[in-house]
């Protein structure tokens, strides 16, 4: 018995030295740094709440809050729709879903800013051009207003994100029992009503795991930020995440930088929580 229990500590004490080192430490630093005027190297006085007072009157970081919140709500909802319809086509009796499955799935493995840039290009270069071909003004200087910039980040997210949240779909639509879709065939239900009654709740952990991961990454995302936009026009297409970038290494401002970060924290842990109890919750009703 001892044995298995110090294999056991053996086994799990890299882990929790790594986690604590890379996490939990720096946490508790970001927290106690907030509160001084700390330069990135050193601090020479607690200054209690002066940074969070500050927080109030920082129009850029409440639009910048506003912006996130906004790209965060539209892209749940669409990565969750689109990854959901792509794995139930591609758990089809399609001849090509293994393919379609491979093709989907590709965008997540290119990184965050070589994607912006590749966007960047189709939604200035190849988006005028086929403006100019069809006299459509809608395709003309996309990303040079906050609504196209809002709209440019959505699609490049979505369409980098959907192939590995339809992975997550297609593990649980695998999982459902094909005798209960037989039955509800022989019964005669319509495809709507094999979804809201057989599919849906079952494959309802999914969603749960889904939407955790899709909340959490849409309130993070910098790099895409960083190459699509830039922040611009005029930081309006500014996300929180590059907002802190900006204050604690662009302006040298660091502890007020990590004042920012704290209350991020807080407010993306918030929701993320939130999300998983009101989802698990629904689990049990379903």
């Amino acid at each position: 018995m001892r044995n298995k229990e110090l294999s056991f500590w053996l086994f799990i004490t890299p882990v929790v030295l790594s986690l604590s080192l890379v996490v939990i430490l720096p946490v508790f630093l970001g927290f106690f740094y907030s509160f001084t005027d700390w330069n990135g190297l050193t601090f020479n006085q607690f200054i209690g709440f002066t940074h969070y007072r500050r927080l109030l009157d920082d129009n850029q970081f409440r639009q910048s809050l506003w912006f996130t919140f906004r790209f965060a709500f539209v892209s749940i909802i669409v990565l969750n729709v689109i990854g959901l319809s792509l794995a139930m086509l591609v758990t089809s009796q399609l001849k090509s879903r293994n393919i379609l499955r491979t093709i989907f799935f590709m965008p997540n493995l290119i990184g965050g800013l070589i994607l912006g840039f590749i966007w960047q290009f189709i939604f200035i270069r190849v988006f005028s051009a086929l403006g100019d071909f069809t006299g459509i003004q809608g395709l003309m200087g996309w990303l040079s207003t906050p609504a196209t910039g809002f709209w440019g980040l959505v699609i490049l997210t979505v369409w980098q994100q959907a192939g590995y949240i339809m992975i997550i779909y297609i593990a649980y639509l695998q999982g459902i029992p094909k005798s209960l879709i037989e039955s509800a065939n022989i019964d005669g239900a319509s495809p709507f009503q094999k979804f809201k009654y057989i599919i849906f709740p079952l494959i309802a952990p999914g969603f749960t795991v889904s939407m955790f991961l899709t909340l959490s990454s849409s309130f993070k995302i910098y790099d895409q930020n960083l190459s699509l936009t830039g922040g611009g026009p005029y930081n309006s297409t500014q996300m929180v995440a590059m907002n802190i970038v900006d204050t604690a290494f662009s302006s040298n401002q660091m502890a007020y930088g990590q004042s920012k970060a704290v209350i991020f924290f807080i407010i993306v842990a918030t929701f993320s929580l939130s999300q998983v109890y009101y989802s698990k919750k629904r689990e049990v009703d379903l």
